[in-house]
């Protein structure tokens, strides 16, 4: 980015606890010259094995000011059809335009065929694909940046079996960015999805986090940071010629 230039505006959302995927997106972005707002939502991270985190969005906006760059964190229920407008009200009255939209926020409660719920169900489809599409459909109305500029970038997954409204919602979540990257087209802003694999993010067990190990040829799980390197170079300007793609990002995970 140009440092004379103002900064531009990237939306990140699921942006709940400081060891997550979102956190690291959000600082790299900073550190590599963007403006960030981020969303969180207490009540999902509370409902989950690992909770809520207390102080997690100050800490998370203090270390993305600290790259020199403003701040805004939102909190937002995607489940609600009526967020994503709201969401960017918010974000262009307190920051700007956004140029950038990362979709990181997931509903994610592992069952499988037979146990999955149509309450489950329908809940993971409307966090993961339906928001998905209004965030992305919102964000292509909006657009005024310079043709060219414009990015979106969803973190998907190939975990199903076993998870399945999970994985049955991401995929989904694919097909929509990969959509956006033909109906966007004449506003010149790219789309591609990211699958970053099993990512240590302190969900997993000793068993899992051995057997990802054994199954990776670099022998170490995925970071945070992996996925937030590639993410901002997706949104940089080197990254403008790669579009309407599904990348694996998983250090040839078997």
């Amino acid at each position: 980015m140009n440092a004379t230039a103002p900064r531009p505006v990237a939306l990140v959302t699921g942006v709940g606890r400081t060891i997550g995927i979102g956190a690291a997106i959000a600082e790299r972005l900073a550190a590599t010259g963007w403006d960030v707002a981020h969303t969180y939502w207490t009540p999902y991270d509370s409902r989950m094995s690992w909770g809520a985190e207390d102080g997690a969005s100050e800490a998370i906006g203090a270390a993305i000011r600290a790259h020199g760059a403003r701040q805004l964190a939102v909190p937002a229920d995607l489940a609600d059809p009526d967020t994503p407008a709201r969401l960017f009200d918010q974000v262009t009255a307190g920051l700007g335009p956004v140029t950038a939209l990362v979709l990181n926020h997931a509903e994610s409660v592992d069952s499988g065929l037979f146990d999955t719920t149509v309450e489950s169900f329908d809940r993971h489809f409307a966090v993961n694909a339906r928001a998905g599409w209004l965030l992305i459909r919102e964000f292509g109305l909006r657009f005024t940046g310079e043709f060219g500029t414009g990015r979106i970038v969803a973190l998907t997954s190939d975990h199903t079996a076993g998870n399945l409204p999970y994985g049955a919602s991401k995929g989904a979540l694919d097909r929509i960015t990969r959509a956006a990257a033909r109906e966007l087209a004449h506003l010149g802003v790219t789309a591609n999805a990211v699958d970053p694999g099993p990512t240590d993010t302190g969900w997993m067990d000793e068993a899992l986090r051995t057997a990802m190990i054994e199954q990776t040829p670099l022998a170490r799980l995925g970071t945070p940071q992996d996925a937030a390197r590639l993410i901002a170079f997706l949104c940089s300007p080197e990254g403008q010629w790669i579009n309407g793609q599904l990348l694996q990002s998983s250090g040839g995970l078997k």
